[in-house]
């Protein structure tokens, strides 16, 4: 039974661990700038925000990311995760330049968080349309999930 949990799960454990990682890499960009000159700098202030900005959102990414994938598929799930995360590097390091080359990253990232809520949502509805209602459409509702998680990738 433990196998077949973490087979269920493997993908989003790594996927969380790739933001861990993430998260550290922006820590240590914030800490870099800090110490490269002991007065406040617009580098620093850039950094610091972005960073901000990031670990702002990423409790509801984590959410919807883990629901997404335990309520209804795995796979789109933690891939839409990874897109997220690179979405998130482009919105960090865009921001680091000019505020306004971070806005691609920004509007990408809002619609992958979009994609992962979305997918939240119809998981749980045919949870409780195959639990109450005696109607299974997860198997096509997941087929659908893996194709539409290849649209993320459009501008």
């Amino acid at each position: 039974m433990e196998e077949n949990v973490m087979e269920n799960i493997f993908l989003l454990v790594l996927v969380t661990l790739l933001s861990v990682l993430q998260n550290a890499f922006f820590a240590q960009k914030v800490e870099k700038e800090c110490k490269a000159d002991k007065t406040k700098t617009a580098a620093f202030d850039r950094v610091y925000c972005a960073s901000r900005n990031c670990m702002d959102a990423y409790p509801t990414f984590i959410a919807v990311m883990w629901c997404a994938g335990i309520c209804l598929s795995q796979a789109p799930a933690a891939f839409a995760g990874l897109v997220y995360l690179g979405a998130r590097q482009k919105y960090f390091v865009g921001y680091m330049g000019q505020t306004s080359q971070s806005t691609p990253g920004f509007l990408f990232g809002k619609r992958i968080l979009s994609f992962l809520f979305l997918m939240s949502i119809v998981g749980v509805v045919s949870y409780f349309l195959s639990h109450y209602l005696a109607t299974d459409y997860k198997e096509y509702i997941q087929t659908v999930t893996k194709a539409a998680s290849a649209l993320l990738l459009l501008p």
